[in-house]
């Protein structure tokens, strides 16, 4: 079954082939990438619950930036650069804690408040009379919505975070992620592929049959996509009526409850939104999860995730938590391998380029909102590195 919810209609004669293979391996198209892709979209650092008390900061190094969130005594949440703005220290050296009521830059001791103005410098005799404000941490667009903290480290083509999503918000609400705390924290793994091959697999369904045997069980009859649309698609399936042959899922659907402030169609029901370029949020009955990647190098990425529970859950959502995670530990590994293998292929004089089923048109949707921003992406053969910005200004500029 496969079959979207919105009205789409999927082009009978739509190019199938996808981006072509040089883009997975172009050091220089890596580098527009973060620049046009990375830099200027919408990117989950957290959860407001990971940072529940003033003084709680996280941080997020991507893409050759620096991301500090923290909370002021005010309870407002807020985003900055994490640069000291004497020598471009890091103010925050670790990725996650609380400081009493300022941030003391490791270097030499310059002081931030925690709404990001300069309380001082140390020696300040040496330095002229320094503007609190002027000095003061870079701040960087921050929205929250149903609970996630979004980051923006400049501005782009999207609209704001609410404005993006509205299309999935009645739905989303449902889940009451924003009363949501950490289940286990956020986690981080390094994988040897382009960013891109993750989304590959990421955005299409038609392997779970193949390469996916517990979620298979637990929902491959009736799992489908939905392709991107203005920068948001969406997956959905429910329970399989005979689920149980692996022993986690068999445990998961006798185990899971179903909560009485979900819809009938979501109490049984996993559910998946994609955000261009590279987040997910995952929802099943009894967690909402992030899940995303960032480019470390042409064949480097970095996962990062985490997964969020209700803050009173009865013993059988906690199990049933738990066999939801086993169930995406598994899949989460066969999808690093499917990536690797995908991405290795395309250095090979064999590799042809893709060639895409209807039920692989939300990797294809993705694609185009990729070509829109970089058309150099629609080239067939690799142009110079040294050519390769000019050549998109050019395409951008008839377009």
């Amino acid at each position: 079954m496969n079959r979207p919810l919105r009205d789409v209609a999927i082009p009978n004669d739509w190019d199938r082939s996808g981006l072509p293979g040089w883009t997975y391996h172009s050091p220089a198209l890596l580098e527009l990438e973060k620049e046009q892709v990375f830099r200027s979209h919408w990117q989950i650092i957290g959860h407001v619950s990971d940072v529940p008390e003033a003084g709680d900061y996280l941080t997020m190094d991507v893409v050759g930036e620096r991301a500090l969130v923290v909370r002021g005594k005010d309870g407002v949440v807020r985003g900055f650069h994490n640069l000291c703005r004497h020598r471009g220290s890091r103010v925050v050296a670790d990725e996650q804690g609380s400081c009493k009521n300022a941030l003391v830059c490791p270097f030499h001791g310059w002081v931030y408040n925690l709404d990001g103005t300069l309380r001082g410098a140390a020696r300040p005799r040496s330095f002229p009379e320094l503007d609190k404000v002027e000095f003061g941490l870079k701040p960087i667009d921050l929205e929250v919505w149903m609970g996630f903290i979004f980051i923006r480290f400049r501005q782009g083509p999207q609209p704001s975070v609410a404005e993006l999503m509205r299309p999935v918000e009645a739905e989303m609400a449902h889940y009451r992620a924003a009363e949501m705390m950490p289940a286990w924290g956020i986690w981080t793994q390094q994988s040897a592929v382009n960013w891109k091959s993750v989304r590959d697999v990421d955005n299409e369904g038609y392997h779970v049959a193949m390469a996916h045997p517990a979620l298979q069980d637990l929902y491959g009859a009736t799992y489908y996509d939905e392709p991107f649309i203005n920068g948001v698609s969406r997956s959905y399936a429910t329970y399989n009526p005979h689920a149980g042959r692996r022993w986690s899922v068999r445990n998961y659907v006798k185990i899971a409850p179903a909560p009485d402030h979900l819809p009938d169609n979501l109490k049984r029901a996993w559910l998946y939104y994609g955000i261009f370029p590279n987040t997910v949020l995952a929802m099943t009955p009894e967690t909402v999860q992030f899940y995303q990647e960032f480019p470390l190098s042409t064949g480097e990425t970095i996962l990062r995730g985490a997964i969020y529970r209700y803050a009173v859950e009865t013993r059988e959502q906690a199990a049933a938590r738990y066999l939801a995670f086993r169930i995406d530990r598994d899949t989460q590994a066969e999808d690093v391998q499917l990536t690797v293998w995908s991405n290795e292929s395309m250095q090979s004089e064999a590799f042809d380029g893709f060639y895409l089923s209807d039920l692989e048109y939300g990797v294809r949707s993705h694609h185009d909102h990729l070509r829109r921003l970089l058309p150099v992406m629609n080239l067939e053969t690799p142009p110079d590195d040294k050519d390769v910005w000019n050549l998109n200004e050019a395409l951008l500029s008839r377009s």
